[in-house]
């Protein structure tokens, strides 16, 4: 079966995934219980479910799969995993390595704003969901897959922004006929003045979260900044929840080690 190629900071990224998954464990309980409504976790992004890290070689495995195997050690797995990718070879490839683990998989081909709509219309309104968003670039971040996941009573989302493609691209982005921060930061032209590179990309980052917490779901002020080899910064992972037992649960994941401001 087909797996993906990543930088060796993937490792780190599955890692701090499933310490959450982890340290939450006690109140998803609270979901699995008969009769209750269930603990889900939702990956529109799921890839293959296997990762091969370019730097060494070695093999490890996608976050769904790491974090269904996290919450199985944990004694208190997920009830229902829902995948998804754009490419139907991928989520093939996903699913069938999450039932050879008795994982409750149910998979969607589709990008993942389709995924996102489609596990609405069939997950429990009234159960817990955890929403794991680690998107290629800012353009398949669509701000229209997190205002849809808003919509659910308890929803936690763990996201990955990318502050690479925002440091490298800033640029062609922000030019008049880009559409890529119109699917990332609606309104963005109306709300964001241009200044210094650094300046603008924290306006960016600023309003980004601002939209997220004016849907009612709360980005945690503790994001984990994952870095490269040369500890260039390449992406920000972000809490974002309704509740702030989940914000603290990320306080606790996320600082490993101290980290600094996303602004």
């Amino acid at each position: 079966m087909p797996s993906e190629e990543v930088g060796a900071w993937a490792k780190t990224k599955h890692e701090y995934l499933c310490r959450y998954v982890d340290i939450s464990r006690g109140v998803r309980s609270r979901w699995l219980d008969p009769g209750k409504a269930g603990a889900t976790l939702i990956d529109p992004f799921c890839g293959p479910g296997r990762c091969k890290i370019r730097e060494t070689g070695e093999f490890i495995d996608g976050g769904v799969v790491a974090a269904w195997k996290k919450s199985v050690e944990g004694g208190k797995p997920f009830s229902t995993l829902y995948i998804g990718d754009i490419e139907p070879e991928r989520v093939e490839a996903c699913e069938t390595r999450l039932r050879a683990l008795n994982a409750p998989v149910v998979s969607l081909s589709g990008d993942a704003v389709a995924t996102v709509k489609s596990v609405l219309s069939i997950a429990n309104p009234h159960g817990l969901h955890v929403a794991f968003l680690d998107p290629y670039n800012l353009q398949t971040l669509n701000f229209e897959m997190v205002k849809d996941l808003a919509t659910l009573r308890h929803i936690d989302m763990l996201v990955h922004v990318s502050q690479m493609d925002l440091q490298r691209n800033l640029d062609k982005y922000s030019l008049g006929d880009s559409s890529v921060f119109d699917a990332f930061i609606p309104g963005w032209r109306n709300s964001i003045r241009a200044g210094s590179i650094k300046t603008t990309r924290q306006a960016i980052l600023r309003y980004w979260s601002d939209l997220v917490g004016n849907l009612g779901v709360w980005p945690s002020p503790e994001p984990k900044l994952v870095t490269g080899p040369g500890n260039q910064p390449l992406y920000w992972l972000m809490l974002a929840a309704k509740n702030e037992l989940a914000l603290a649960f990320w306080r606790v994941a996320a600082n490993k080690e101290r980290q600094g401001s996303l602004f």
